[in-house]
This record gives C-alpha cells, sequence and structure tokens, in this order.
C-alpha cells in the first residue's frame, strides 16, 4: 500500500473514533507521535509523509498547468527533431549558428 493511502486510511480510522491514538499507531505498528502529526496536518488540510515532509495541497489548476507544461515539452520536442530530419535530408543548416552577427540595414 503507498504510503499516501495508509496515510488516508488510519487518519479516517481514527476520526471515525472508538479508538485512541496509541491504540490505533500499535495496531499498525507505528509510533504515535507520527499518528498524531499526521492527523494535525490533516485538519490543517496539508500532507505529511515519509521523506516528504510538511506539504501544503496543491493549489487548484496545478494538475491543468502540469499539463500544458507536458505537452509544451513535448510539442518541442518534436520540433527539435523535424529540424534534425530536414537538416539532414536537405543537407542545410536550419538553426542559428551561435556567435553568428547580424548585419545592420
Amino acid at each position: 500500500m503507498g504510503q499516501e493511502k495508509r496515510e488516508e486510511e488510519v487518519i479516517a480510522e481514527y476520526l471515525a473514533g472508538g479508538v485512541s491514538l496509541r491504540e490505533l499507531a500499535g495496531k499498525h505498528g507505528m509510533h504515535s507521535s507520527t499518528l498524531h502529526r499526521w492527523v494535525k496536518a490533516h485538519r490543517r488540510g496539508e500532507r505529511v509523509g515519509k521523506r516528504r515532509g510538511l506539504m501544503k495541497e496543491m493549489p487548484k489548476g496545478v494538475d491543468r498547468l502540469q499539463e500544458e507544461l507536458y505537452e509544451a515539452k513535448l510539442k518541442n520536442e518534436l520540433l527539435e527533431e523535424m529540424i534534425r530530419i530536414a537538416e539532414e535530408e536537405m543537407g542545410i543548416p536550419i538553426r542559428k549558428k551561435h556567435g553568428a552577427k547580424r548585419r545592420r540595414k
């Protein structure tokens, strides 16, 4: 089970009531202070996880921006490959050479 999913399940079990932090921590083989930190962060709308430290939930729209970034990177890779193929097949350099000086009119 993933760490995040485990966190959510343990927190939900605690919030459902009927069991103390210590009992629940013992049941899941963790220290009660870890569970206390998880519950406290959950109530503040944050996540706590192993090696992740304390993290705020991602703002709305981040998923959309990540998708747009992925698509832009993919488009860039495709354009670079098209330029490489065109240069290879036509035998002419398309990319601007570094240090090339432009003429002034």
